[in-house]
């Protein structure tokens, strides 16, 4: 072929390939900018009609009466950062202040990542390094090979199953394995890292805080001091805030809170190979398996079947969620009580989602219903006493496992309804399997309380 052919057929892919890059770049910046940011101070928020995205007025008052029946203070939900819908219960209001519980370890690793981004630290470093020798009970060198991405990642080895998990003293910070080589849901470790983050910057928590995330998003409220822990409080349109900043890749509004993208992938993906659900101090959706606190089980399957594979979430005790959603620019929380004792009550989280689900009038472009949950029908739950089954086929034995996966209770049945007592059971989360005369499977999750 002649040179002037060859060197315009390498022009044309070249410039093809150009095209294919400003066109993802384009796209990039056209969905940023689609995101919506409410002004910093102020009570305006710009809403978007839940008829707009064809959203039910009987599916909206369905999820409000599921919320109301189950203790919820304050539920919110944006899309591309406009309000959609927003509902107060009982004597709470859009300016009362309610505690994250655990969903604040959130706000706790978005501060190691601009702390690190501004050179105060490295997670790679070692905790001692920033609170000092002799912080454990372990030896010196079990200690030294704690850092702080192990803090961020409930990694550290130390013992969980000790009498206060709470308890940041020496003493209660016992060496249980290897640091990296065990998972474990460690309260303590992780509240050591606020400790971390005021020694490497010279700043208290919530200055530090308040300077470098709060004031440039328009968040309010303060950690406060409780025990052991540090717990955030704030009303639930500052929850909603930080939801749309980690939305919009730790930026607000064109100003750039969190610039360390290497950080910010590692925080919202698998931070090691142990439970792949959890990245730093994050939930993470849509993994092959599972862990939950206080157990060294591994579960097969997403830690939340209901929702989007890509949702990330910070989940605290009495049911605090903060659920974001990348590929559908959303953001949803809850705040309020949970009649269940669940340090991270994933289950009422996945409840919900069913009603998040049944919104669009719709359902057949929504999966409203999991597959599995439309073969069995599980409730109460959570159950103090007895448990029902109803399914549409003929169940031929029922199998009731702990967390570790041991098996507790096993029976035949021949019945498209069954009733099961658990209130010998201790109060914890279990799972339950049942098979079916057609050879069909199923496999669900409960918390007796």
């Amino acid at each position: 072929r002649p040179a002037s052919q060859q060197n315009s057929d390498v022009f044309e892919k070249q410039m093809k390939k150009i095209i294919v890059i400003l066109f993802v770049l384009l796209s990039v910046r056209l969905s940023a900018q689609n995101l919506y940011f409410p002004p910093n101070t102020g009570n305006t928020w710009d809403t978007l009609a839940p008829q707009s995205l064809g959203y039910c007025q009987a599916s909206i008052d369905s999820l409000y009466n599921f919320l109301e029946r189950n203790n919820t203070k304050a539920f919110i939900l944006l899309k591309g950062g406009k309000i959609v819908l927003e509902k107060y219960f009982g004597l709470h209001t859009q300016n009362t202040p309610w505690q994250w519980a655990s969903a604040g370890k959130t706000i706790t690793s978005m501060m190691v990542g601009i702390a690190q981004q501004e050179g105060f630290l490295s997670i790679n470093d070692t905790t001692s390094k920033y609170i000092g020798k002799g912080w454990t009970n372990c030896s010196v060198l079990q200690e030294d090979k704690i850092t702080i991405r192990n803090q961020l990642s409930m990694t550290s080895g130390l013992d969980d199953g000790v009498a206060d998990p709470y308890c940041t003293i020496d003493t209660c910070l016992i060496f249980k394995a290897n640091a990296g080589t065990r998972w474990a849901y460690h309260n303590a470790p992780y509240t050591l890292l606020d400790s971390v983050i005021e020694s490497a910057t010279g700043q208290s928590l919530n200055t530090y805080t308040s300077l470098k995330l709060k004031n440039p998003t328009g968040m309010t409220g303060a950690f406060l001091s409780i025990g052991f822990n540090n717990t955030y409080y704030s009303t639930a349109r500052s929850m909603a805030r930080f939801g749309l900043l980690i939305l919009n890749k730790g930026k607000w509004n064109g100003n750039i809170i969190l610039s360390d993208t290497n950080y910010y992938n590692q925080m919202l993906n698998t931070s090691q190979l142990l439970n792949k659900s959890y990245g730093y101090l994050w939930w993470l959706n849509g993994k092959t398996s599972f862990m939950v606190p206080s157990s060294q089980f591994v579960f097969n399957g997403s830690i939340c079947p209901n929702a989007p594979t890509d949702l990330v979430s910070a989940m605290g005790k009495g049911g605090q969620f903060l659920n974001i959603i990348p590929s559908q620019q959303l953001v949803w929380l809850r705040m309020g009580d949970d009649p269940t004792n669940a340090l991270v009550p994933f289950l009422f989280n996945n409840d919900i989602w069913q009603y998040i689900n049944r919104l669009p009038c719709s359902t057949s472009t929504v999966n409203s219903t999991n597959i599995e949950e439309a073969l069995v029908k599980l409730f109460p739950n959570p159950c103090k006493h007895e448990l029902y089954l109803n399914s549409h086929e003929t169940q031929s034995k029922i199998e009731l496992f702990t967390f570790q996966g041991q098996c507790i209770k096993s029976f035949d049945v021949i019945t498209k309804e069954s009733k099961i007592e658990i209130e010998d059971l201790p109060n914890a989360f279990y799972f339950i399997k049942v098979y079916f005369q057609n050879g069909q499977v199923w496999n669900g999750r409960f918390i007796k309380y």
